[in-house]
């Protein structure tokens, strides 16, 4: 996978991909979300990226990201909350 958002590739870890198979996200819509989702900053290269799917059950799919050399999923969850 390669976003355009972040001009790099994506690569899902173990436990994301875990996360990802258990909650039905599939490469096609987390590529969506990282590249068209909304994206709050912990910091420099720490930030969520979260999007209403309206055709899930649940809310938010939101994915955590690290930005290196890559775009590194970490995890992934639903039912998520923005919190401010």
């Amino acid at each position: 996978m390669y976003s355009k958002r972040f001009a790099r590739p994506v690569i899902v870890t173990h436990h994301a991909a875990q996360r990802m198979a258990e909650r039905a996200v599939s490469d096609a819509l987390l590529l969506r979300l990282v590249d068209e989702g909304q994206t709050r900053y912990r910091d420099e290269s720490h930030l969520w990226a979260w999007m209403d799917v309206p055709d899930r059950e649940d809310n938010l799919v939101c994915a955590v990201l690290v930005l290196e050399n890559a775009v590194i999923v970490k995890t992934l969850m639903h039912h998520w909350e923005l919190l401010p």
